[in-house]
């Protein structure tokens, strides 16, 4: 996945917005307020820090090679993903998921204005 192609995915989402609240570099995708993805989108190589649940952050950690804990992030509950090193079908569910979960987290009013219950 390019990093085009990574940005548009993100924001492919409903509500999804790109920001740059630490500097002009590091995109911060976000969800109603809330980060589901950041990433240096002209850095090689292409990295993404993605939320996830602790249980399957440990497991794809351990299986995947290109996966470690979240860099500058709560490491229980985010991961820095090497987008080279996964299949694009991998690195596409996990920006969803962790879009999810971020939604998840909202109130109800808000999840429902998403569509996402």
């Amino acid at each position: 996945m390019t990093p085009g192609e990574l940005r548009a995915f993100c924001l492919s989402f409903n509500a999804a917005v790109e920001e740059f609240p630490f500097n002009p570099d590091t995109s911060v995708f976000k969800v109603l307020g809330k980060v589901f993805a950041l990433s240096a989108l002209d850095a090689s190589p292409l990295k993404v820090n993605l939320k996830c649940e602790p249980e399957q952050a440990v497991r794809l950690r351990a299986e995947h090679e290109a996966i470690v804990p979240g860099w500058h992030m709560n490491k229980r509950h985010w991961n820095t993903v090497s987008v080279a090193g996964v299949p694009d079908a991998l690195l596409r569910e996990l920006v969803e998921d962790s879009y999810d979960l971020v939604v998840a987290g909202l109130p109800r009013a808000e999840r429902l204005r998403l569509d996402r219950p």
